[in-house]
């Protein structure tokens, strides 16, 4: 990755990049000089620490198949919880914890009618307990009692899909909102029985917020901060971990050919902020409000809730090419605190569609 890291990204976004980032909004105004109140000065933060993995943000193309039977069938599902240092931005050191060292989680993707025996493991190098909470899942805490396993410790149950739709799934100990903030969540994605309707390219996406005793882009470990966290308060709001990861700046915008339809799961573990869901430069056209894949869905949709605890789904077309940036339209959380990724469209332009004049 070049020196001109994500941060110089935020901190040119906050100078006069405003409207380049969102596209939507006017650039900031004339600030006027104000006195501010003395405070304590923070203490510094420990120096970044040597990272366990190199990325922790989830690849948004690593998504199972669509369900291509007829009949019932047996998966066997087992997930490793984690507990990994790694960088929110370069120089930005957090300790995550995680199912299968990515965030966030793998996506599970089965029929209604399917049955899932699940396992959980927890190494015995972690330092907490661990579980899994499946919003999917008729049964006590969606399967957290059953799979509550200390460190050294495996466990499971089975469950049979009994209701269509996409659920968000989380780690439900103690202090829950904790190890969810810290990455612990994903999707379940449950197709009807008749499937989904086919589309060109799907990609899965996690929203979550982390609460930490450093400010965004300040350079050093960041300790988790409980305060924060109770106070509703996050120093970032990420993207599958990271701030700004899916950017030029970050690993890249996610590509896609010109007159694709996309499908896009947008997963908001929270534990805190309700997304305002939008994608500068295109709508959803078609949107699946609150993971429901059988009711009717909503159509030209151009901002919508994803509470914390859900996940939505939305297809969108791609008739002209350049980037589609994915935000939050809480914009403060785009601007200064790392709540963007980008598709980028590839193929020829279409003036009569948009003509930017170049």
């Amino acid at each position: 990755m070049s020196e001109h890291t994500r941060r110089s990204f935020l901190t040119a976004a906050g100078i006069g990049g405003t409207a380049a980032i969102a596209g939507c909004i006017g650039a900031p105004g004339t600030e006027q000089s104000v006195d501010q109140p003395e405070s304590e000065p923070k203490p510094s933060l420990d120096e970044a620490k040597s990272v366990d993995v190199d990325r922790i943000a989830a690849d948004p193309t690593d998504i199972p198949d669509p369900v291509d039977w007829d009949e019932p069938r047996h998966h066997e599902v087992e997930m490793t919880t984690t507990e990994r240092i790694a960088e929110i931005e370069p120089g930005v050191t957090f300790q995550y914890m995680t199912f299968e060292d990515r965030v966030p989680g793998p996506m599970v993707r089965v029929r209604r009618g399917d049955t899932v025996e699940f396992t959980i493991h927890n190494p015995e190098e972690n330092s907490m307990p661990h579980n899994m909470d499946f919003h999917a899942v008729y049964g006590t805490g969606g399967g957290a009692d059953a799979s509550t396993v200390a460190p050294g410790e495996t466990a499971g149950f089975t469950f049979r899909a009994e209701y269509p739709g996409v659920f968000v799934y989380h780690c439900a100990v103690p202090n829950m909102d904790q190890h969810i903030s810290a990455g612990m969540f994903g999707a379940i994605l449950v197709e009807p029985e008749d499937g989904l309707p086919e589309v060109d390219r799907e990609l899965y996406f996690g929203q979550h917020e982390l609460y930490t005793k450093g400010d965004p882009g300040e350079e050093g470990h960041h300790a988790f901060d409980m305060d924060a966290m109770a106070a509703e308060e996050p120093t970032y709001v990420c993207l599958n971990g990271e701030a700004y990861a899916f950017t030029e700046n970050g690993y890249g915008p996610v590509t896609v050919d010109k007159n694709e339809r996309v499908r896009i799961f947008w997963a908001n573990g929270g534990p805190n902020l309700t997304s305002s869901w939008h994608a500068i430069g295109n709508v959803w056209e078609t949107f699946y409000r609150d993971g429901d894949l059988v009711s009717e869905p909503d159509r030209y949709v151009e901002t919508a809730p994803v509470v914390p605890g859900s996940v939505a789904a939305a297809e969108i077309d791609t008739p002209v090419p350049g980037q589609i940036k994915l935000v939050d339209h809480a914009l403060s959380r785009v601007v200064r605190k790392g709540m963007l990724g980008a598709i980028k469209v590839e193929g020829e332009p279409e003036p009569d569609i948009f003509d930017g004049g170049e």
